[in-house]
C-alpha cells in the first residue's frame, strides 16, 4: 500500500534512516525537493557510494513498486520504452487470410494495445495497477549518447509519443531516478530536466553508521578498524577507489573468516573483495598494507 510522501527534509532523512538508509543532509533535501515538485532526481558520483540504493529505499518508504531500468550500450527505444509484437501480428495477418475476416477491422487493430510490448519506461508511465512506481534509470552513462534525446518527452511531460499508437501521458507522475557513473558526461538537457546531486564518499563518522546499520553484528573494533583503513585508501592514487558497497562486503568477508582485527596478511589475502583491479592490488598489497596498519595504529594509541 502506497504511504503519503514526507512533509519535511528531516522525516525524510528519518524515514530513509528506518530503512538502513544513512543520507546526508543534502542528499535527503534534494530527496524531498524532488518528491515534493514532482521533479526527477538525478545521482552521480563514484560506483558504489549508494546512488542506486536510494531508489530502492524510495521505492519502499513510499510503499511502491520499483521498475528499473538498466542502461547499457546499444539500448534503444524498443529495449526501454516499447515495441510492437511483430510475430503476433502476423500470426493475426496470416489468420485472417485464412479465415477472410475482415482486412480493415484487422488493419485498425494491428497497431492496438494486445500488440503493444511494454518496456520500463511506459511500464512507470502506464502502471498496470494504477500506483505510480519509483523508475529507476540506472547508469545512464553506459549508454549511447543518442539515447537521451529519448528521455527528454518523458523527463519533462512524464509522457511517451508512440506514432502508430497515440501519446501515453502518466496519470500520476511516477518517482525518477537517474543514476551516472560519470564515464562520460550526460547531456545538459537531461540535467536541467532534474534536481542533480553529487553522491560522493562518505566521511568515516558517516561511513562507521552505514556499517552499523548493513552489518549490524560487526565487532565494533574491528568496523572503526576497517572505515579507517578503507578511509585511507581512498587518500591513495588508485585506479578505482573502494566505494560503501566494497566497504561492507569486506566487513562481511572478515567475519566470516572470524577476524577480530586487521592485520597485514588477512588484509593481503582479502584485498581482492576490496579492489577490483589488479594494478591497484598490486599497488597496495605488502609494504603498503604494512604501511597503512602502521600509521593507523599509531594514530589511534594513547598520548
Amino acid at each position: 500500500m502506497a504511504s503519503a510522501l514526507p512533509a519535511s527534509i528531516d522525516e525524510t532523512a528519518a524515514r530513509l534512516l528506518a530503512l538502513d538508509y544513512v543520507a546526508e543532509r543534502a542528499l535527503a533535501t534534494t530527496a524531498f525537493l524532488a518528491l515534493k515538485l514532482e521533479r526527477p532526481l538525478f545521482l552521480e558520483g563514484e560506483p558504489g557510494t549508494g546512488k542506486t540504493e536510494i531508489a530502492k529505499a524510495l521505492a519502499a518508504m513510499l510503499g511502491r513498486p520499483l521498475v528499473r531500468l538498466q542502461c547499457h550500450e546499444g539500448l534503444d527505444l524498443a529495449g526501454a520504452a516499447y515495441e510492437w509484437n511483430y510475430a503476433r501480428q502476423m500470426l493475426e495477418i496470416r489468420l485472417a487470410e485464412a479465415t477472410g475476416a475482415d482486412r480493415e477491422r484487422l488493419a485498425a487493430e494491428l497497431f492496438g494495445e494486445r500488440f503493444l510490448i511494454r518496456r520500463a519506461l511506459l511500464q512507470a508511465l502506464d502502471p498496470p495497477d494504477g500506483v505510480p512506481p519509483v523508475l529507476l534509470i540506472d547508469e545512464l552513462d553506459r549508454a549511447d549518447e543518442p539515447f537521451e534525446a529519448f528521455l527528454l518527452e518523458v523527463l519533462s511531460d512524464f509522457q511517451i509519443t508512440i506514432p502508430e499508437y497515440g501519446t501515453v501521458r502518466a496519470t500520476a507522475p511516477p518517482v525518477v531516478v537517474l543514476t551516472s557513473n560519470r564515464t562520460r558526461e550526460i547531456h545538459d538537457a537531461v540535467k536541467r530536466r532534474c534536481l542533480y546531486h553529487w553522491v560522493g564518499f562518505p566521511d568515516a563518522e558517516r561511513e562507521r553508521a552505514i556499517l552499523a546499520r548493513r552489518v549490524p553484528g560487526a565487532p565494533e573494533a574491528l568496523s572503526r578498524g576497517i572505515v579507517d583503513f578503507v578511509q585511507a585508501l581512498r587518500a591513495i592514487e588508485l585506479y578505482k577507489l573502494p566505494g560503501i558497497a566494497e566497504t561492507i562486503e569486506w566487513t562481511r568477508a572478515l567475519m566470516a573468516l572470524d577476524a577480530v582485527e586487521l592485520d597485514p596478511a588477512t588484509v593481503d589475502d582479502t584485498l581482492g573483495v576490496l579492489l577490483k583491479y589488479q594494478d591497484d592490488i598490486a599497488r597496495v598489497q605488502g609494504a603498503e598494507v604494512a604501511r597503512l596498519l602502521q600509521e593507523l595504529r599509531q594514530a589511534a594509541a594513547p598520548r
